[in-house]
C-alpha cells in the first residue's frame, strides 16, 4: 500500500511543523510520509530539537525548508500550525484532499523552555486523535 503523504506548515519551521513531521514519523511512519515546511523559514529551534529527543522522537534529517520546496507537489494531507502559515497557504486547497489547520500557539514567544515540551504534547495528542480517524477510515 502507498504511504500517504502530509505536510506540516508554520512561520518559520523551527519547531511546530518540524514537531510534526518528527512525530508522525515516529508514530506512523509506516503508513505516511511527512514533510514540513515555512513561510519565513529559519533554523530548527534547539529547545524543539531537544523536546523531540526528550521522548525519544529521531532528530536525523529535520531541517528548515521554505514552502516553495514543494510548491509543484501535492500532498494527501497539509496541516498548518499557525495562522501566518494558513493566510499564505490557501492556495493549498487545491492540491490536497485534507487541509486541516490547527492553530498551536508559537514555544519561541515565551522564554520558558517548557512551552516546548507543552507544544510536542498538543501536537502528539492532535496527532494521535486524527491517526485514530485515519485508521478507522481506512483500516
Amino acid at each position: 500500500m502507498e504511504k500517504q503523504r502530509v505536510l506540516f506548515l508554520c512561520n518559520a519551521n523551527s519547531a511546530r511543523s518540524l514537531m510534526g513531521e518528527a512525530l508522525l514519523r515516529h508514530m506512523a511512519g509506516d503508513r505516511f510520509e511527512a514533510f514540513s515546511a515555512g513561510v519565513e523559514p529559519s533554523e530548527p529551534h534547539r529547545a524543539a530539537l531537544k523536546a523531540l529527543e526528550s521522548i525519544n522522537v529521531s532528530i536525523r534529517g529535520l531541517a528548515s525548508k521554505p514552502l516553495e520546496t514543494y510548491a509543484d507537489q501535492t500532498f494527501d494531507t497539509v496541516i498548518i500550525l499557525c495562522e501566518k502559515a494558513r493566510q499564505h497557504c490557501r492556495d493549498w486547497e487545491g492540491r490536497t484532499r485534507e487541509l486541516i489547520y490547527w492553530d498551536i500557539q508559537d514555544p519561541r514567544l515565551h522564554d520558558d523552555p517548557r512551552n516546548y515540551q507543552h507544544t510536542l504534547q498538543e501536537i502528539q495528542t492532535r496527532l494521535k486523535l486524527w491517526l485514530g480517524v485515519k485508521s478507522r477510515a481506512h483500516p
